[in-house]
């Protein structure tokens, strides 16, 4: 389980990253801009294969009151307050108002008239949430879906209250021995916030909005012991690989989130007196009766509301019963029927046969420095992305990190994400400042072009190998074609070396040999690659303009592009203009590393840009029906980077070419 969810000290790694992150974009937000916070499963610790990022954001100057008096908290020239009206929503959601001394101009559009008051309506305010935003305008649910590379991501739009929910109160009351008194008086002073969707059986369904208990639930996980995490994942593992599995999403009845309830209400209720490794399978098993009792009454109480059931709108009668008998046909089979998932079936399979088998709970015996920092080289892999290209905002986040670097309170997860951030915000900087200054006079523009130099050099600083990509990026971009291929050389240099790591295929021996016990930021430095993150609202090659632009226009903010791919394809721009020689035989390189590699320098994922790539630099160098077959290649893969537009428009321009 630990390989398969983590060990504590990898939950506390994801976790650190997150949190340093949210602290680091959310302290420097002016109070017109948006707040955000990532949530759900990534949030909590979890890294499970085809999870999803859940983000939250909401408006810094609305707040959400309960009733009037609590008004004279808040200074109402700076922070425009919402009422809450839950006398005609179910439990669990409420309408929300703006007080007559409150209506502006900007709301008008989201709100209707009912009852002599101005209701803001859920769905138009996603509508128009979803207008507002062009490059995540894909509706999902509550939220707006998109893509962060391969990463695909839902964006919920809310507001927030400084407010514990009245209808909540009795949860404050429940809380005797789990969580703590401090963490109780944490989630109260936090409040909560607003989802916009309404409950399916309410008056009001178009209109109404979900009081969400996403920041508490957050800290609820973070006070589990490692062993409540470890059967949270155990549940999530095998909602997804027994109860769903070969389900269509309509037909998915239990969620996650009934998992995660379900663990909250054991532990709060002293069901098992000792959470530890040895009783894996019995918090498991008491977990999965609770379920069982939940569905055969059709009452899932909210841990926070339990008058909420969240039952209520999807199973009931029909469903139901269907569900109830497959569950206790588990249930009749016994802890036995975790051997039904091929993955828990190597796990469990010895834990059943010899209950006096010793259970590992060392951190160094479970995961070796090596593979601890594959893991840590997942994290730092972060799609950084920030909506609107502000050189302002930039920097204010770079002032922000200066302040923080410092702390004795950081850990050292949290100093490397601080690090790796700063690197991309240098990158990001130099590019736009390359951007607005390629117009400008000579003056002007030698200035802004030393000034980006300078940054992309201090990023390799605080970055990894492939950072010296962005480098050759620069140069090539401002015509220095031999600084460029020196850049490249010097990466294929150490990109040679036997215990690099990239893409997590590292000889794990001569890795600890050569930089084993070292700190992090010397280990990226000396021995780190990865793939290459493009934010799409910027131009950092000119051959890549159409395929960055069909990206966003499909919501996809990053591309990622294989090292290699964007190795192979700068020295091909470069070499065209001083050695064509040797572009000729770097792209028949390329052509074997496309054709042949099995996935250990290419990311199978990745096959659109890949064959992509391959078409431009044919096409570059005049092999038209090369290119062709190449982007035709492209047009045939998943499309991970969202291409396809760029892809259409290469074919017809060298199906023009040949007429």
């Amino acid at each position: 389980m630990c390989h398969e969810v983590g060990t504590s000290q990898l939950v506390a790694m994801r976790r650190d990253a997150m949190d340093i992150w949210d602290t680091t974009i959310n302290q420097q937000r002016t109070n017109n801009e948006d707040s955000s916070m990532v949530s759900g499963s990534r949030r909590e610790g979890f890294r499970m294969k085809g999870s999803d990022i859940d983000l939250m954001c909401w408006p810094n100057d609305r707040r959400v009151i309960w009733e009037l008096s609590q008004s004279q908290y808040y200074n109402t020239r700076r922070q425009k307050l919402i009422l809450c009206d839950c006398s005609e929503s179910p439990p669990g959601f409420t309408l929300l108002y703006l007080p007559s001394t409150n209506m502006h101009t900007e709301m008008r559009t989201v709100c209707f008239r009912m009852y002599n008051r101005h209701y803001i309506s859920s769905s138009k305010y996603r509508q128009m949430s979803c207008r507002l935003r062009p490059y995540i305008s894909t509706p999902h649910g509550p939220c707006a879906s998109g893509n962060w590379g391969s990463l695909e991501w839902d964006n919920a739009f809310c507001f927030v209250s400084d407010f514990w929910p009245p209808s909540a109160s009795s949860w404050i009351d429940r809380c005797h021995s789990w969580p703590k008194p401090h963490i109780v008086d944490d989630i109260v002073e936090n409040g909560c916030h607003f989802v916009a969707i309404g409950h399916k059986l309410g008056r009001h369904e178009d209109h109404e909005w979900r009081i969400s208990f996403s920041l508490a639930e957050q800290k609820l996980v973070y006070a589990m012991n490692h062993c409540q995490f470890l059967i949270y994942g155990l549940l999530k593992l095998f909602l997804k690989g027994i109860i769903n599995n070969g389900l269509g999403d309509d037909d998915k009845l239990l969620c996650s989130y009934h998992m995660k309830t379900a663990v909250f209400w054991v532990i709060q209720q002293n069901t098992i007196l000792h959470w530890c490794p040895q009783n894996l399978l019995e918090g498991f098993w008491v977990c999965f009766k609770l379920i069982l009792k939940w569905v055969y009454e059709g009452i899932c109480p909210n841990f926070f509301i339990p008058d909420n059931n969240m039952f209520l709108s999807k199973i009931h009668c029909n469903k139901q019963h269907q569900l109830f008998i497959t569950l206790y046909g588990l249930y009749e089979k016994g802890i036995a029927f975790l051997l039904h998932s091929p993955f828990m079936r190597s796990y469990i399979v010895n834990v059943l046969h010899y209950p006096r088998l010793s259970i590992c709970t060392d951190e160094h015996t479970l995961i070796s420095e090596a593979s601890f920092d594959e893991n840590l080289y997942i994290e730092t892999q972060s799609h950084y992305v920030f909506i609107e290209l502000n050189i302002q905002r930039y920097i204010w986040c770079l002032h922000t990190i200066e302040q923080i670097i410092g702390s004795p309170l950081l850990t050292q997860y949290q100093v490397l994400r601080l690090q790796r951030l700063t690197a991309f915000l240098l990158q990001e900087i130099a590019f736009i400042l390359h951007m607005e200054n390629y117009t400008h006079e000579n003056k002007l523009r030698y200035r802004a072009e030393k000034m980006s130099f300078h940054m992309l050099k201090l990023a390799v600083k605080f970055g990894c190998i492939s950072d010296m990509m962005y480098i050759a990026m620069y140069y090539y971009k401002t015509l220095r074609y031999i600084e460029a291929l020196s850049i490249l050389e010097k990466i294929k240099v150490k990109l040679a070396q036997p215990y690099l790591m990239y893409r997590l295929n590292a000889d794990k021996d001569m890795y600890t040999e050569a930089v084993g016990g070292q700190s992090w930021s010397k280990k990226m430095k000396q021995a780190v690659a990865m793939d290459i993150l493009l934010d799409n609202k910027i131009h950092f090659i000119s051959e890549l303009i159409p395929e960055q632009q069909s990206s966003l226009q499909n919501g996809c903010f990053i591309s990622i592009v294989p090292l290699f791919i964007l190795l192979h394809m700068l020295e091909i721009l470069c070499c065209r203009h001083v050695d064509t020689m040797r572009a000729q035989t770097v792209l028949d390189d390329l052509q074997t590393l496309v054709h042949y590699d099995e996935g250990q320098l290419l990311d199978p994922i990745l096959r659109d840009i890949i064959w992509q790539i391959l078409g431009i630099c044919q096409q570059v160098t005049g092999n038209l029906q090369a290119a062709l077959y190449s982007y035709q290649q492209s047009l045939s893969q998943e499309p991970c980077i969202k291409i396809r537009t760029a892809t259409q428009m290469r074919i017809h321009e060298i199906s023009l070419w040949n007429q």
